[in-house]
């Protein structure tokens, strides 16, 4: 018997002419049971995807919305460009042909990006080896990366995208990209200015028409981010000088016909300066009024001045959260009266209601544990909300150190009426400081040098330093261990263990030795916020070995408290930190004192030493440093002091320009000595790195330094200090503290050594 066959052909270039099948009547055919599913096409795909996807089953009964669904999965899979279903008697036939597959994704002509980093970004919206080509995508790729171009600033490069289809149903993809030349800006002007020369303004922008940074800053180069930036600038200069009308125009934006120079066009109306007339207080101020007054910044009689206006609100808002009022609203309202060009301003304000805190998140922290955030907080979870404890939190984890940028945001509870959640957003810094080197001589034969600094061992918050030096001329081993909270309290312990041999080299000539061995221990306790008391103890052994060529001080040393001498000193310490940041402070104070009292073993001694450091912003761009320090030491027991514990001065950390430790006192054999008593002054105008982005501790400095080292029988002088002037750069580098400095020595005698330019990672002022 003949069977009839029933057959129907779909065809689908897209899923939205897929969905469209059931529409015509003539592709209908009349439901049927499936007794077998057979899919032809396959190359890559498992036939396993292609049976999940459908919505039916040998066994099943077909018909025309079936097969529709089946038609939009499949094609909703971006694994075909194309998809039939045929029918033969009971028999489903899917045929479906494959997009081809990526082999290879390159790119030619590329310089401004890294291709790695490309690549990545292309994986990530699925442009990648081994998965289904999608013009659409590459389509949408290619302008993408012509936005990027644009962003900096080569609007002449040219984005070509070849597909080549390679044998097993493969292409490769290749990004063709002629950069051309980076467009400048030529110009910029600014019209409608009058109380302010065009210079005067433009000295404000971040954008400029090139100078001799512009290669490291790109500030010729234009950037819609960047005019908006210095547009605000422009906008808070006028604020704050009493421009309350300022607004800007019209911002006009030309590059030329060969897309290689850009002039930028500011139009301005500046308005009338107005002056304030009067302050006033309307609202709920908790029946603190006299106290909110003393925070007014605004001045009657005054230019009117938004920076003001922006600090007394926050200072008002500040104030009523540290009562526990976390959604206090002050709106500053101005009255203006434009026939005299005075304005009175009416702080109105509602301090809501009371909240507490319900909750408080850590975020940001990969590698530190959210414990070591969490015990330097002072505001705790399930209680009242108090915004100085908050401020006081934070500043406490941002002088930990580990974190180059430390916020907290609040957000208000759900569904409740007086909770909220902190959030602390850290950005942790490279902490850790791996040092390895080798070195080969035919006196020292193979030396090797390790150290390891990591300052947040495990994340732990933890210290720990291992020094290993091999050379035959400076061996050392040396360990050190902080444990900042070694009791829930916060007392804190720190451990160092040392044994050091130095030993003149091949050059120097002789064979003597110096040997040094020793332990200490140190605990401190926190008193207040800001106070720290140290109370700990050691033990040193100076071995001296004789040798030819000994220096002459060396062998008054050994003369005076024999070849070997050990020392037993007690130490007690206070610190007060007041600093916002350890890391880049730009306000606060910070103090130290300590003292070293030799009572057992044969060198009897006293030392102390105390420093000072002032911190004092200028403005947002600028901040003054000031540091002082002062030390002083004696013998006791009617010993002289002991040269081991002298103090030095010279270079990076005291007075810049001269050689390392090289100041002060030296003996018969020109070795410099150091000395029992030192003054070091330092003043430095700290400003951020022309260029530096968002790294707030890359920054440039100018600097005065003043200081030296004394001798026992000398007193402190003035006249004796050595004085140099500079300037330098200092970076909070992935391997340590990293400062340059250029130093011209203003006061020095003959016999200084001299050190221009000197480069040091580790060091602080």
């Amino acid at each position: 018997m003949h069977q009839k066959i029933n057959r129907f052909k779909v065809r689908a270039v897209c899923a939205i002419a897929a969905g469209l099948l059931v529409a015509n009547a003539a592709w209908a055919v009349d439901p049927f049971t499936v007794r077998d599913i057979r899919v032809e096409g396959l190359q890559r795909v498992e036939p396993g995807t292609i049976f999940a996807s459908l919505p039916f089953r040998v066994g099943e009964t077909y018909n025309d919305e079936k097969g529709s669904t089946a038609i939009r999965a499949l094609f909703g899979l971006g694994l075909f460009k194309d998809v039939r279903l045929e029918v033969s008697g009971d028999v489903l036939v899917v045929i479906v042909e494959e997009r081809p597959t990526v082999a290879d994704v390159d790119f030619v002509g590329i310089k401004e990006f890294d291709k790695d980093a490309l690549k990545k970004s292309l994986r990530e919206v699925g442009i990648a080896d081994g998965q289904p080509f999608d013009k659409a995508l590459a389509d949408k790729a290619e302008q993408e990366l012509k936005r990027q171009y644009i962003n900096k600033s080569l609007y002449a490069a040219e984005v070509i995208t070849t597909v080549t289809p390679i044998e097993r149903n493969r292409v490769n993809l290749t990004f063709s990209v002629v950069e051309g030349d980076v467009a400048k800006i030529k110009e910029i002007q600014i019209t409608g200015n009058k109380a302010f020369s065009q210079s005067t303004l433009l000295n404000l922008f971040d954008l400029d028409t090139g100078g001799w940074l512009s290669w490291y800053t790109k500030s010729d180069r234009y950037s819609r981010a960047k005019l908006n930036a210095d547009i605000e600038t422009l906008r808070s200069y006028y604020l704050s000088r009493g421009y309350l009308e300022f607004k800007v125009d019209s911002s006009q934006v030309a590059i030329s016909p060969d897309k290689q120079s850009i002039s930028v066009i500011l139009n301005i109306t500046e308005g009338e300066r107005f002056v304030v007339s009067s302050v006033k207080l309307e609202g709920n101020y908790l029946g603190k009024e006299e106290e909110f007054k003393s925070l007014v910044t605004i001045e009657p009689g005054e230019p009117y001045n938004a920076d003001k206006v922006a600090e007394t609100t926050k200072a008002f808002t500040e104030y009523f959260g540290s009562f526990g009022f976390a959604f206090a609203k002050v709106e500053a309202s101005p009255e203006i009266d434009r026939t005299s060009n005075r304005v009175a301003f009416v702080l109105q304000a509602d301090p809501s209601r009371r909240a507490y805190v319900r909750r408080v998140n850590v975020a940001g922290n990969n590698r530190t544990r959210d414990e070591v955030v969490r015990r330097e907080f002072r505001q705790f979870e399930s209680s009242w909300y108090d915004g100085d404890k908050i401020r006081l939190s934070r500043s406490r984890v941002d002088r930990l150190g580990f974190f180059t940028d430390v916020g907290i945001d609040m957000q208000e509870v759900p569904a409740t009426a007086d909770q909220v959640d902190l959030t602390v957003t850290v950005v942790e810094k490279p902490t850790g400081n791996l040092q390895l080197g080798a070195g080969f001589s035919s006196a020292d034969n193979l030396s090797l040098m390790l150290g390891i600094k990591q300052e947040n061992v495990f994340g732990s918050g933890n210290y720990l330093g291992i020094e290993l030096n091999t050379s035959k001329s400076n061996r050392q081993l040396v360990l050190s261990t902080i444990d900042p909270y070694f009791t829930a309290d916060g007392i804190s312990r720190n451990i160092d263990v040392y044994d050091r041999t130095s030993k003149p080299t091949t050059g120097q000539g002789g064979d003597y030795a110096l040997k040094t061995r020793g332990a200490s221990i140190r605990f401190g306790i926190p008193f207040t916020e800001s106070d720290t008391v140290y109370f700990g103890t050691g033990y040193e052994q100076v071995t001296i070995v004789p040798g030819t060529n000994l220096p002459v001080s060396y062998q008054t040393y050994a003369n005076q408290f024999g070849n070997k001498s050990n020392s037993i000193p007690l130490t007690v310490g206070w610190s007060r930190d007041s600093r916002d940041s350890a890391l880049v402070p730009t306000t606060g104070r910070f103090q130290r004192v300590y003292g070293d009292w030799g009572v057992g073993g044969d060198v009897k001694f006293v030392r102390a030493n105390y420093q000072i450091q002032q911190y004092i912003p200028l403005n947002r761009q600028y901040t003054v440093a000031l540091n002082g320090e002062l030390g002083w030491g004696k013998g006791l027991n009617g010993q002289p002091y002991p040269l081991f514990k002298n103090y030095y001065s010279g270079g990076l950390g005291s007075v810049r320009g001269f050689e390392q430790s090289s100041l002060g006192p030296r003996d018969s054999s020109d070795l410099a000595t150091g000395g029992p008593k030192k003054v070091t002054l330092n003043a430095e105008v700290i400003t951020p790195f022309p260029g530096a982005g968002n790294d707030r501790t890359l920054r440039m400095y100018g600097f005065v330094d003043a200081g030296n080292v004394f001798g026992e029988k000398e007193s402190y002088s003035f006249s004796g200090m050595r004085v140099s002037t500079g300037i330098g750069v200092s970076w909070i580098s992935p391997v340590g503290p990293l400062r340059i400095a250029f130093a011209v020595p203003l006061r020095k005698v003959a016999g200084d050594k001299i050190e221009r330019l000197q480069f040091q990672i580790g060091t602080s002022f």
